[in-house]
Protein backbone atom coordinates (compact mmCIF):
# COMPACT_ATOMS: atom_id res chain seq x y z
CA UNK A 1 0.00 0.00 0.00
CA UNK A 2 1.07 3.65 -1.06
CA UNK A 3 -1.18 6.40 -0.35
CA UNK A 4 -0.25 10.16 -1.30
CA UNK A 5 -2.57 12.85 0.82
CA UNK A 6 -2.25 16.84 0.43
CA UNK A 7 -3.34 18.79 2.66
CA UNK A 8 -4.04 22.17 2.09
CA UNK A 9 -5.61 25.78 3.11
CA UNK A 10 -4.69 29.18 4.78
CA UNK A 11 -1.92 30.01 7.26
CA UNK A 12 -3.52 29.47 10.84
CA UNK A 13 -6.04 26.51 9.72
CA UNK A 14 -3.62 24.15 11.28
CA UNK A 15 -2.80 22.24 7.99
CA UNK A 16 1.09 21.31 8.33
CA UNK A 17 0.22 20.29 12.12
CA UNK A 18 -2.79 17.48 10.83
CA UNK A 19 0.17 16.76 8.02
CA UNK A 20 3.25 16.26 10.12
CA UNK A 21 0.61 14.38 12.69
CA UNK A 22 -0.50 12.07 10.46
CA UNK A 23 3.17 11.08 9.05
CA UNK A 24 4.41 11.04 13.08
CA UNK A 25 1.42 8.53 13.25
CA UNK A 26 1.94 6.12 10.33
CA UNK A 27 5.68 6.34 11.42
CA UNK A 28 4.62 4.75 14.71
CA UNK A 29 2.31 2.34 13.21
CA UNK A 30 6.14 1.15 11.12
CA UNK A 31 5.10 2.25 8.12
CA UNK A 32 7.18 3.97 6.08
CA UNK A 33 6.19 7.70 5.82
CA UNK A 34 7.18 11.57 4.52
CA UNK A 35 6.20 14.93 4.99
CA UNK A 36 6.63 17.70 2.46
CA UNK A 37 5.01 21.53 3.31
CA UNK A 38 5.14 24.09 1.04
CA UNK A 39 4.02 27.41 1.88
CA UNK A 40 2.88 30.88 -0.24
CA UNK A 41 4.72 33.89 -0.46
CA UNK A 42 2.17 35.49 1.48
CA UNK A 43 3.79 36.02 5.26
CA UNK A 44 0.09 35.78 7.04
CA UNK A 45 -2.75 33.65 6.39
CA UNK A 46 -0.90 32.87 2.83
CA UNK A 47 -1.71 29.67 1.44
CA UNK A 48 -0.36 26.52 3.03
CA UNK A 49 -0.10 22.95 1.64
CA UNK A 50 1.85 20.14 2.71
CA UNK A 51 2.16 16.11 1.18
CA UNK A 52 2.14 13.15 3.71
CA UNK A 53 2.96 9.57 1.70
CA UNK A 54 2.59 6.53 3.24
CA UNK A 55 3.62 3.54 2.07
CA UNK A 56 4.26 -0.38 3.66
CA UNK A 57 7.58 -0.05 1.45
CA UNK A 58 10.11 2.64 0.82
CA UNK A 59 9.28 6.23 -0.90
CA UNK A 60 11.78 7.10 -3.03
CA UNK A 61 10.43 10.64 -3.65
CA UNK A 62 8.49 12.92 -1.49
CA UNK A 63 6.86 14.50 -4.87
CA UNK A 64 3.45 13.29 -6.31
CA UNK A 65 1.75 14.61 -9.99
CA UNK A 66 -1.16 13.77 -8.64
CA UNK A 67 -2.82 12.80 -4.93
CA UNK A 68 -4.63 9.68 -3.85
CA UNK A 69 -6.26 11.71 -1.48
CA UNK A 70 -6.82 15.58 -1.12
CA UNK A 71 -8.07 17.47 2.17
CA UNK A 72 -8.37 20.87 1.91
CA UNK A 73 -10.31 23.52 4.49
CA UNK A 74 -11.15 26.56 2.43
CA UNK A 75 -12.04 27.86 -1.30
CA UNK A 76 -9.07 29.16 -2.04
CA UNK A 77 -7.24 25.53 -1.21
CA UNK A 78 -9.90 23.92 -3.56
CA UNK A 79 -9.50 26.63 -6.55
CA UNK A 80 -5.68 26.00 -6.72
CA UNK A 81 -5.17 22.53 -6.16
CA UNK A 82 -8.64 20.77 -6.63
CA UNK A 83 -7.51 19.36 -9.92
CA UNK A 84 -4.34 17.40 -8.08
CA UNK A 85 -6.52 14.52 -6.86
CA UNK A 86 -6.28 11.32 -9.13
CA UNK A 87 -9.38 9.76 -11.03
CA UNK A 88 -10.95 7.70 -8.34
CA UNK A 89 -9.01 9.06 -5.66
CA UNK A 90 -11.05 11.25 -2.24
CA UNK A 91 -11.90 14.63 -1.97
CA UNK A 92 -12.45 15.92 1.89
CA UNK A 93 -13.14 19.29 2.15
CA UNK A 94 -14.24 21.83 5.17
CA UNK A 95 -17.96 22.40 3.71
CA UNK A 96 -18.21 24.88 6.72
CA UNK A 97 -16.17 27.25 4.08
CA UNK A 98 -16.67 26.01 0.44
CA UNK A 99 -19.71 26.74 -0.42
CA UNK A 100 -18.93 26.13 -4.64
CA UNK A 101 -20.93 22.58 -6.37
CA UNK A 102 -18.03 20.07 -6.68
CA UNK A 103 -18.29 18.97 -10.26
CA UNK A 104 -15.86 16.34 -10.36
CA UNK A 105 -17.77 13.13 -10.93
CA UNK A 106 -14.48 11.18 -11.21
CA UNK A 107 -13.35 11.29 -7.27
CA UNK A 108 -15.50 10.78 -4.31
CA UNK A 109 -16.08 14.11 -2.55
CA UNK A 110 -16.57 13.95 1.57
CA UNK A 111 -17.81 16.68 2.69
CA UNK A 112 -17.58 17.71 6.35
CA UNK A 113 -18.71 20.98 8.14
CA UNK A 114 -15.58 20.84 10.09
CA UNK A 115 -15.53 24.53 11.17
CA UNK A 116 -19.01 24.07 12.41
CA UNK A 117 -18.83 20.92 14.20
CA UNK A 118 -15.91 22.37 16.05
CA UNK A 119 -17.66 25.58 16.99
CA UNK A 120 -20.03 22.98 18.17
CA UNK A 121 -17.56 21.27 20.76
CA UNK A 122 -16.10 25.14 21.77
CA UNK A 123 -13.01 26.01 19.57
CA UNK A 124 -12.72 26.84 15.99
CA UNK A 125 -9.14 25.69 16.17
CA UNK A 126 -10.12 21.93 16.57
CA UNK A 127 -11.17 22.25 12.98
CA UNK A 128 -8.06 20.29 11.36
CA UNK A 129 -8.91 17.61 13.96
CA UNK A 130 -12.30 16.96 12.84
CA UNK A 131 -11.34 16.92 9.31
CA UNK A 132 -8.45 14.37 9.87
CA UNK A 133 -10.53 12.15 12.04
CA UNK A 134 -13.11 12.46 8.77
CA UNK A 135 -10.20 10.95 6.77
CA UNK A 136 -9.02 8.30 9.11
CA UNK A 137 -12.80 7.18 9.49
CA UNK A 138 -13.22 7.33 5.63
CA UNK A 139 -9.87 5.53 4.61
CA UNK A 140 -8.39 3.86 8.08
CA UNK A 141 -5.11 4.89 6.88
CA UNK A 142 -3.95 5.02 9.98
CA UNK A 143 -5.93 3.64 13.11
CA UNK A 144 -7.73 5.64 15.83
CA UNK A 145 -5.56 4.35 18.91
CA UNK A 146 -2.26 5.30 17.30
CA UNK A 147 -3.63 8.89 16.50
CA UNK A 148 -4.70 9.22 19.74
CA UNK A 149 -1.41 8.91 20.88
CA UNK A 150 -0.01 11.14 18.60
CA UNK A 151 -2.72 14.05 19.77
CA UNK A 152 -1.62 12.83 23.54
CA UNK A 153 2.42 13.61 22.90
CA UNK A 154 1.41 16.94 20.54
CA UNK A 155 -0.50 17.89 23.45
CA UNK A 156 0.54 16.44 26.73
CA UNK A 157 2.19 19.73 28.02
CA UNK A 158 -1.03 21.83 27.67
CA UNK A 159 -4.11 22.10 29.73
CA UNK A 160 -6.01 18.86 29.67
CA UNK A 161 -9.10 20.74 28.51
CA UNK A 162 -7.34 21.13 24.88
CA UNK A 163 -6.17 17.14 24.59
CA UNK A 164 -9.84 16.85 25.66
CA UNK A 165 -11.34 19.21 22.97
CA UNK A 166 -8.76 17.41 20.27
CA UNK A 167 -10.34 13.77 21.56
CA UNK A 168 -14.10 14.75 20.73
CA UNK A 169 -13.02 16.54 17.37
CA UNK A 170 -11.01 13.49 16.89
CA UNK A 171 -14.10 11.22 17.34
CA UNK A 172 -16.77 13.35 15.75
CA UNK A 173 -14.85 13.60 12.63
CA UNK A 174 -14.40 9.72 12.35
CA UNK A 175 -18.35 9.07 13.02
CA UNK A 176 -18.62 11.44 10.07
CA UNK A 177 -16.24 9.72 7.64
CA UNK A 178 -17.35 6.01 8.52
CA UNK A 179 -20.76 7.19 7.93
CA UNK A 180 -19.90 8.25 4.20
CA UNK A 181 -18.22 5.20 3.43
Amino acid sequence: MKKSFVFSGSGGQGIMSAGIMLAHTAIDMNKHSTYLPEYGPEQRGGSAKCTVIISDGEIISPLTKKCDNLIVMNEQAYAKFGDSVKEGGLLVLNSSRIKEEITREDVKVLAVPVDDIALELGNVKAANIVLIGALIGATDVVSKDAFVASLEEKFKTKKPEILELNLKALEKGIEFGKAAK
